[in-house]
């Protein structure tokens, strides 16, 4: 089969994968990722070997340190995927989630409940990561899932795949419901992005340049952050001890990734105390420090920031830095050059806090907390599938939750009281995925209430 051929056969299995997959009970999905995991730990020597065949053509080929320290697989990673996995597994299963419901004047009971995607594909850059954190959450939430990394991470990718579907055949569950484009041709990209028929959602995580060829040529809806241009503000009466450990971590912990602070804005009052002090931390780390005017008229010897700065995801240990009159400043910085990815504001004042709450249009705001923060681990909901600055159905770190959507049923009260008894639906959209159901008796008794519901609608 040639390039398109394959990748038609791919998403055709991921199809079909989806509909098993959606029916699985909570027990099967978790106990396959609890063996995932304990399988990531067991292939670490193999994977980290594959791993090294990737790192090694990363280097020959001069990708920047940010890309090598995404790509690299250790022990120490390894084991976080592995606790990934597990973490998801513990995690409440979304499927089947009843979200609200309601009475109508004319005698239906409506809920809006909550229900599997279908078939997501995950386009990625050097994260091998992102292979088990993409397979493990959508599983959970009853997807299929088409990944297709980069070609810097092939090895990696395709050795934590065949452990994956090895799981999942051996359990006796779809292997297709986790599928690895083995191509890196582009025009297996190109041929994924058209099959609007079999997949239902695209997720890219990578690069700006990736994100914005993904959405120009993509006839699938696509979910997307196109650069994380973090900022920092320091209000005036801030804890500065607070404030330097919060900017270290936000700026030196991980600077090669999205949640990074890329622009500190100093409210004036606390420029000429805080500046020189975070100025030495941060120089001690290996940052580089632009500054605007009055940045640089108490650091002279700073670089000079220019607008292109303001703009700028450094992706590595350079910072922008502003001081700015006050917190209606530093929300119009914010607004003009952020990115709607993740602010946060280091303040004792509670109305600043309150209002940069309420002002600030990003997808994750924090007050006295690192912007490393906005991660789907630190915020409960296990390993993400991404961070969304796309407001149109998720906005901000996306877990389990945003991978289901609602979908509405309707009955009458005493179906209802039969569903909770049964914890079985009787009425709504497809079959009750995941769900045990009750007694032959009251399976009976449901099917007659059904009957006489329905005739009472139709007469």
């Amino acid at each position: 089969m040639d390039i398109q051929e394959q990748v038609f056969q791919i998403a055709k299995n991921a199809r079909q994968a989806a509909s098993a997959v959606a029916n699985l009970s909570s027990v099967e999905k978790d106990e396959a990722l609890v063996e995932m995991a304990e399988q990531l730990i067991h292939h670490t020597d193999m994977l980290i070997e594959e791993n090294e065949k990737d790192v090694e053509v990363a280097r020959k080929k001069g990708l920047s340190k940010a890309m090598i320290d995404r790509l690299t697989l250790d022990e120490k990673a390894i084991r976080a995927m592995a606790r990934g996995l597990e973490e998801v597994a513990a995690l409440p299963d979304p499927v089947g989630k009843v979200t609200s419901m309601w009475r109508r004047p004319n005698g239906l009971l409506v809920g809006r409940m909550r229900i599997p995607l279908g078939v997501i594909g995950i386009i990625y850059e050097s994260r091998p990561n992102v292979t088990a954190d993409a397979a493990a959450l959508c599983l959970k939430a009853g997807n299929a899932v088409i990944l297709r990394g980069g070609s810097e991470a092939i090895h990696s990718n395709m050795a934590l795949s065949r452990i994956l579907r090895g799981v999942l055949r051996a359990r006796g569950l779809p292997e297709n419901a986790v599928q690895l484009i083995p191509m890196v041709d582009r025009e297996a990209v190109n041929m994924l992005l058209q099959l609007e028929e079999y997949i239902d959602l695209i997720i890219p995580r990578g690069g700006e340049d990736l994100i914005r060829a993904v959405v120009s040529q993509s006839r699938i809806p696509v979910i997307k952050h196109y650069k994380g241009v973090c900022h920092v503000f320091v209000d005036a009466g801030a804890d500065l001890d607070m404030a330097l450990r919060i900017c270290v971590n936000a700026k030196v912990q991980r600077p090669g990734v999205c949640n990074a602070m890329e622009t500190l804005l100093v409210h004036r009052s606390a420029a000429g105390v805080f500046l020189p002090a975070v100025a030495e931390a941060l120089e001690k780390a290996g940052v580089v420090l632009r500054g605007c005017e009055r940045t640089r008229a108490v650091l002279p010897g700073l670089e000079e920031a220019t607008e292109k700065d303001w703009h700028e995801e450094y992706l590595d240990l350079v910072l922008a830095v502003k001081v700015v009159d006050g917190i209606d400043e530093a929300i119009r910085h914010i607004e003009q050059y952020g990115s709607l990815h993740t602010e946060s504001i280091v303040t004792r004042d509670y109305d600043n806090a309150q209002r940069f709450l309420r002002e600030v249009n990003s997808s994750t705001v924090l007050v006295n907390a690192s912007t490393r923060f906005s991660d789907g681990f630190q915020l409960g909901l296990g390993a993400e599938i991404g961070i969304s600055t796309t407001k149109l159905h998720a906005f901000g770190p996306m877990g389990l939750e945003e991978l289901t959507t609602g979908a509405r049923g309707a009955d009458d009260a005493e179906v209802h009281h039969l569903r909770e008894r049964t914890n079985q639906d009787l009425i709504g959209p497809g079959p009750r995925r995941g769900r045990k159901s009750g007694s032959e008796e009251e399976r009976k008794r449901g099917k007659e209430i059904l009957s006489d519901l329905l005739l009472f609608l139709t007469s």
